[in-house]
């Protein structure tokens, strides 16, 4: 049966409630599901727990919940970039749990394994490991570290078939493949949507066992967080350039 739905309101109407862990694909504004997250803001859903490596930029992305008041607590690695989200942290108004980057990758990939633990050398002898159990393995001291698992996990695919095999493109796959195993309900929104069937098995990233609801993702802008450039090779002048 078809998992594609008609819009993003459909396929949270009857997924989303107060006070569940949101996880949510994306870095920074690379990959997040845009459509999915504008549509968590209009249901009005609060308290919260947003599971994210950031929380997108100030106006954009899971900067929106924020600004909105719907989270009350967020797992992630980086404050930077979102001015609002780091003034609630340090008034107290956002409770925070700092996660190093690739510790909160594996923690997500642990959820969706059903490993519901696992030691890294990350974090030992900081505030991260403080009040964690810690292990010593071939003489060297280990911190522990819980899986995530969330409620509902939206993910943002360039190709998807109506089964909910997911297909990501490029830097946008960043942190989405280990978010969408990680929920007890997964919720995609895919650029391109085909037939079962279509897609090469050897390109698939996510099988649709792992989704249960799929969107078509908006035409719309992809916004960068700060825009750099490097000098076009033809535009440097010759004494700058060495061999």
């Amino acid at each position: 049966m078809s998992k594609l739905k008609s819009g993003a309101a459909e396929a949270l109407h009857d997924v989303l409630r107060d006070g569940l862990t949101l996880a949510v694909g994306g870095f920074g504004l690379s990959g997040i599901p845009a459509d999915l997250i504008d549509a968590v803001r209009e249901s009005g859903v609060k308290d919260l727990t947003v599971v994210s490596n950031n929380m997108g930029v100030d106006g954009k992305g899971l900067g929106i919940l924020i600004e909105a008041g719907q989270v009350r607590k967020v797992i992630a690695s980086y404050v930077g970039e979102n001015r609002l989200f780091a003034e609630q942290y340090l008034a107290g108004v956002l409770e925070v749990e700092f996660t190093p980057q690739g510790t909160l990758a594996e923690r997500l990939r642990a959820g969706g394994a059903g490993i519901p633990a696992f030691y890294t050398k990350t974090g030992v002898g900081t505030l991260v490991a403080k009040g964690k159990p810690h292990e010593v393995f071939d003489g060297e001291t280990y911190v522990q570290e819980r899986a995530i698992l969330a409620d509902v996990a939206l993910v943002h695919a360039h190709t998807a078939d109506t089964d909910g095999n997911l297909v990501y493109r490029h830097a946008a796959r960043n942190f989405n493949p280990v978010v969408a195993t990680a929920g007890a309900v997964t919720v995609a929104e895919a650029e391109v949507i085909v037939e079962p069937g279509s897609l090469d098995p050897n390109h698939i990233v996510t099988p649709g066992v792992y989704v249960q609801h799929l969107v078509r993702a908006g035409n719309r802008v992809k916004d960068i967080e700060q825009r750099t450039v490097r000098p076009r090779a033809d535009r440097i002048s010759p004494e700058l350039v060495t061999n």
